[in-house]
């Protein structure tokens, strides 16, 4: 932290540090400010003669807090908050470029609230720099997305109305685990009572949000994140099974887990999973493989991994690509 602060500075700094971690000690805060644990009691009673209400305990848990009701001053970022926070916005959101988008009409008026020189160096990131879209994220509702996540905090049912991939409507009690977002998508990690299993559900998918009475409680040592990427590949409309002939330990590494489960089988492997989208399984999942591999399972994906074939095939044929079309 910069030694030349003044004293109305390093009690600002303080308050902000009791902001974000309350129960902070005499002596983190110190450290924190760069000072003397003395000077760091004295930039806390600074605080108080200013109205703001700091309170202490002793013992193992305790520490400086605000106590309740407190009137803080505007929030203030640092020039690299600043920019760090410009840049995580535009890498999650490409269009908050926009001021007509409705994250970057937020972060347009963050910004327009910030002291001039940090305002002009984040204004300047955003209307220069550019951000690719990610082709396979998906903006959920920011409404519903909240619905859920209460639910997740009250640990309370909900009946959801969802509609997959090919536009089927139905609705569901489910319980709500988790609210999981994973790579540029938002899923909901729930217990599904429709199936008696666990499901996993993409929050852009949710139509509505129904919370109910009952409660539930969580499973025991739930890590939702591992138990997101177990279940992608289950529980879709079209099972798939490909057999693969390199070993596990290879094949590894190129599985995602939408794909399925990979298991040992002999001197090689299989995947083992379902797919509501058996093209998209074959084209940019399957295509991309560097093994020799063969559908042991699910009709609807060897007809779209023969589709593909096919696809290829022609592309090699010296005939007319016209006489190739599929279908002809």
């Amino acid at each position: 932290m910069p030694t030349d602060l003044s004293p109305t500075a390093r009690a600002l700094r303080a308050l902000e540090i009791l902001q974000l971690r309350p129960g902070t000690t005499a002596d983190e805060l110190a450290e924190r400010l760069g000072v003397t644990e003395r000077a760091a009691r004295r930039y806390v009673g600074i605080l108080r003669e200013a109205g703001i209400p700091v309170e202490s305990a002793r013992g193992p848990h305790g520490g400086y807090r605000l106590g309740r009701g407190t009137r803080l001053p505007p929030v203030v970022f640092t020039e690299a908050e600043a920019l760090g926070l410009v840049m995580a916005v535009l890498d999650g959101r490409p269009t908050a470029t926009d001021g007509e988008d409705l994250v970057g009409s937020a972060l347009g008026k963050v910004i327009q609230e910030l002291p001039e020189n940090v305002g002009r160096q984040a204004a300047a990131l955003r209307e220069h720099a550019s951000a690719a879209p990610d082709r396979y994220s998906a903006r959920p509702d920011p409404a519903v997305t909240s619905a859920l996540v209460a639910a997740v905090a009250a640990r309370r049912r909900v009946l959801v109305t969802y509609r997959n991939e090919s536009g089927n409507e139905w609705e569901a009690e489910v319980d709500p685990w988790a609210v999981v977002a994973r790579h540029g998508r938002w899923y909901l990690l729930c217990h599904s009572h429709r199936a008696d299993a666990v499901r996993t559900y993409r929050v852009d998918r949710v139509r509505a949000v129904q919370q109910m009475e009952h409660k539930f409680e969580l499973p025991d040592g739930l890590d939702p994140v591992a138990a997101l990427e177990e279940n992608l590949g289950i529980g879709w409309e079209f099972p798939t099974q490909v057999v693969f002939d390199a070993p596990l330990a290879e094949v590894a590494p190129w599985i995602r887990p939408p794909m399925g489960r990979l298991e040992p089988l002999g001197d090689g492997c299989v995947l083992v999973g379902s797919t509501s989208n058996p093209a998209m399984y074959a084209q940019e999942w399957l295509a991309c493989l560097p093994f020799a591999f063969r559908v042991d399972g699910g009709q609807e994906l060897r007809a779209a991994v023969a589709t593909l074939a096919a696809r290829f095939a022609a592309a090699l044929a010296d005939q007319p690509l016209a006489a190739h079309r599929l279908g002809q």
